[in-house]
């Protein structure tokens, strides 16, 4: 029997061979986005959850009274290790780490390394897996290294490399040979963000780098990475106590008036980081395919309605032979899962062909069909039996319940009712659709303001380049030396050296008062390290003062320069009042004196207010990372390689590795880049479903209509009103679905542009971009599809039937 409805549905389902296209191929496409979407929240919701003992792990956070005191995902230094050792009945396990960018050398191979320097506790804490090595053992020795297999691969060229040596070069100009004692295998992505917010790939033990020593048992570093691992059984509350208690032993006045230490699990963390930029990406992402997907359901259940309506000769010929109701349902049923589950197949296909398009898209890998088996077979199997229900329910249990007799005459009183269930259904469409585009032709305009904003700097012709370190008072001379040299080629205009760079990881923050006052007045400041000819480099412009020595003299010490935020939160009403004023900063010894003033310029992204900021030249402290150059904008290649040959000259085993402005900006704004393009393609996806809709319906009422037309022409009617006759039902639907869609698009993503500090107002431009655009692809559609019967001989229009 079973056997029999196949056949059968598979025949009807070839003899209305281009509904059926319609109906597969709208679903396929709603389908596989669904699938590619879910694929990568599965992803980003399984974050750590394979991590050795993970239900038992946090990431130790700070809370400040002032945030800019401190970032929230660290702590202080010798936190993790000294809960550990008083409180070994709540703690059993902890690491610490401090990220570092370091140059790394093998032979004639120089490359700039993400590095974790931290406790030997790392491997055997998260059972990572080791194609090499004791996970025990392998980061107990002073100068030992871990390493992942594809950093073996990149340096070695091959995995066996235990015994072999890799040159780190330290932050005092010297280098060092670490002895690897650990290769781990490819780490799953989904099991080391939560360590990685950089992804490393090199593991050295604490202090093992000369330059950066003794972070971990200084309580005044407030930048080490802390996770613990609670005894089984205990919960963060249970180490409230212990947490307060070693804060008030160890912790400075500062420490104890500012600080508020709390755990969250490692599980929920990825996703609550950076203001839960991760979860309300999944959210979105989420709400978007929702919309996509109901949006092909919609399609796939309007043309049943409609094709089914047209059999009612069909099952009252059925049931004058004996057809049984459950027959008919179990036919109806048939047929349209038959049509969900060819759409699965085709889906799965589609899913394969643009997963690495959606990788990249993303910024995440999307694993295979085959690598999520059986999930991959179960959900879409799940889903297609679900959405071939759904489609098949109205013909399966209301068409097979009337009478054989009104059967036979296509009488059925609900067929010209449900006329105003399939406007429903369409118009429904057209709001997601319509609510989709104007939400992406927003999101496209704040991200283009992201890149066109003035940002009070220059970025166009500005590239980075990351320096070796050697941050003693000879090697900040020697590099000085090499940044006038490299000043003096032609296609260079202006070169710095500085700690900070644009790029969104913010300088260090202090307090900075004014002298007299009390440093409980102090304001937070954001200071950053630069030489005299930052200004100049980055095209910043000086409003008072001058930018230290600049072009007037040498090096003066006790010098900074402020914005103009900062002059105006210290109480100078013009920035002209501040120069030569002298100011204190919090852990900075003697009087300071106000150099000049510069315009506020964006350092951080747009996301946040101009805040004060302070500059300290990079004598002060003999601290640098970074050169930036100015180039000639005629041509930036041949300019770029003349400073790579010019570099290779001066630092042989530095790693020349640049990045333009533009592209560093492009990081800065990744995730609104993701959600940009995730937007365009769900808004080409919506048009297509909503087209495939609108084809299959004018199409499916052409074919029922066709006598009407005739007799329509034949009472005069023109070719204009027969098309309009089609035309002006989905004009009215798409008017009530713009008055439905368009307040919620505003009102959403007024709501998502309040997360910015700098954003763009929301016009009406963009709603009537989206509706006249919308109509007119419409309204081509439907002429296209209604010309043909329009132009009809009357005469083969009545003899239809």
């Amino acid at each position: 029997m079973i056997q029999n409805y196949f056949k059968i549905a598979w025949r009807n389902l070839l003899k209305r061979k281009f509904y059926s296209l319609v109906m597969i191929f709208g679903l396929s496409v709603g389908m596989t986005f669904t699938f590619l979407i879910m694929s990568y929240v599965w992803g980003e919701l399984r974050v750590n959850s394979d991590l050795r003992n993970a239900d038992n792990q946090y990431i130790v956070r700070s809370r400040r009274k002032n945030p800019d005191m401190g970032i929230d995902m660290a702590t202080l230094g010798p936190l993790g290790a000294t809960l550990k050792a008083n409180y070994p009945n709540l703690v059993a396990n902890f690491y610490r780490y401090d990220g570092i960018t370091v140059a790394v050398s093998k032979g004639e191979k120089h490359f700039r390394e993400e590095v974790q320097t931290g406790d030997s506790t790392l491997l055997a804490m998260y059972g990572f897996p080791l194609l090499q090595g004791d996970a025990k053992t392998a980061l107990t020795q002073q100068h030992s290294a871990a390493i992942s297999e594809e950093k073996a691969l990149k340096y070695f060229g091959k995995t066996d490399v235990l015994g072999e040596t890799l040159t780190l070069h330290n932050f005092v100009g010297g280098k060092q040979e670490f002895q690897i004692t650990a290769v781990l295998k490819t780490l799953p992505n989904n099991s080391v963000n939560h360590l990685l917010p950089k992804p490393a790939e090199i593991f050295i033990p604490l202090s093992s780098l000369n330059g950066r020593k003794g972070a971990e048992d200084n309580w005044e570093f407030p930048y080490m990475i802390t996770y613990i691992e609670l005894q089984n059984g205990f919960t963060p509350k249970d180490l409230e106590k212990p947490v307060a208690q070693t804060l008030a032993t160890y912790g400075s006045a500062n420490t104890k008036a500012n600080l508020e230490v709390y755990l969250t699990p490692l599980k929920d963390y990825y996703q609550e980081a950076n203001n839960g930029l991760v979860r309300k990406m999944i959210y979105t992402l989420s709400g978007v395919t929702l919309f996509i997907l109901l949006m092909a359901i919609v399609n796939f259940v309007n043309i049943s309605i409609g094709k089914s309506s047209s059999r009612l000769k069909e099952i009252g010929v059925r049931k004058v032979l004996g057809s049984h109701k459950i027959q008919l349902i179990g036919q109806f049923l048939a047929e349209f899962i038959i049509l969900a589950l060819v759409a699965m197949f085709l889906s799965m296909l589609f899913y394969e062909i643009s997963r690495s398009a959606f990788s990249d898209i993303l910024g995440k890998p999307l694993p295979s069909a085959f690598a999520l088996f059986p999930y991959s077979i179960g959900m879409p199997l799940f889903c297609a039996l679900l959405i071939g229900f759904m489609a098949g329910i109205y013909p399966a249990f209301v068409l097979s319940g009337i009478s054989s007799i009104d059967s036979m005459k296509g009488k059925l009183k609900s067929i010209r009712e449900n006329v105003m269930l399939r406007r429903v259904l369409v118009a429904s469409q057209f709001v997601i659709a319509l609510f989709v585009f104007a939400g992406a032709m927003v999101i496209s305009q704040q991200v283009h303001y992201f890149f066109n904003k003035n940002l009070g700097y220059n970025k166009e012709s500005l590239v980075s380049i990351a320096v070796p370190r050697d941050w003693t008072p000879e090697g900040l001379s020697k590099m000085e030396a090499i940044r006038n040299n490299l000043s003096q080629l032609k296609e260079v205009n202006n070169v710095s050296l500085s700690y900070e760079i644009p790029n969104g990881n913010n300088g260090g923050h202090t307090g900075l008062y004014k002298s007299g006052q009390d440093s409980t007045q102090a304001i937070h400041t954001q200071f950053l390290s630069t030489d005299e000819h930052y200004a100049d480099t980055y095209q910043i412009k000086i409003v008072a003062g001058k930018f230290f020595n600049g072009k007037q003299g040498a090096y003066q010490s006790n010098r900074i320069v402020l914005n103009v935020a900062a002059t105006k939160a210290l109480g100078y009403p013009n920035p002209e009042d501040a120069v030569g004023q002298q100011a204190r900063v919090h852990n900075v010894p003697g009087l300071l004196t106000v150099d000049g003033v510069s315009a506020d310029f964006n350092f951080a992204s747009v996301h946040q207010v101009i805040k004060p900021i302070g500059f300290f030249h990079v004598k002060e402290g003999n601290a640098f990372r970074f050169l930036t150059f100015r180039l000639n904008p005629a041509n930036l290649g041949e300019s770029m390689t003349v400073i790579e040959n010019k570099w290779r000259e001066l630092m042989p085993d530095a790693p020349f590795e640049y990045a333009f402005m533009d592209d560093t900006l492009q990081k800065l704004y990744l995730s609104e880049m993701q959600l940009k393009k995730a937007s365009q393609i769900a808004t080409v996806l919506s048009v297509i479903i909503v087209l495939l809709g609108v084809l299959g319906m004018v199409s499916l009422n052409v074919t029922r209509r066709t006598r009407e037309l005739g007799i329509r022409k034949v009472l005069g009617a023109s070719e204009i009103g027969i098309i309009m006759l089609f035309l002006k039902e989905f004009l009215l639907v798409m008017t009530v679905a713009m008055l439905i869609s368009f307040p919620l698009a505003f009102l959403t993503m007024k709501r998502w542009l309040e997360t910015y500090a700098y954003r763009i107002q929301i016009s009406w431009e963009p709603f009537a971009m989206v509706g006249l655009g919308f109509c007119l692809i419409v309204t081509l559609l439907v002429c296209l599809q209604t010309t043909n019967a329009a132009l009809m001989n009357p005469v083969r229009s009545l003899r239809s039937e």
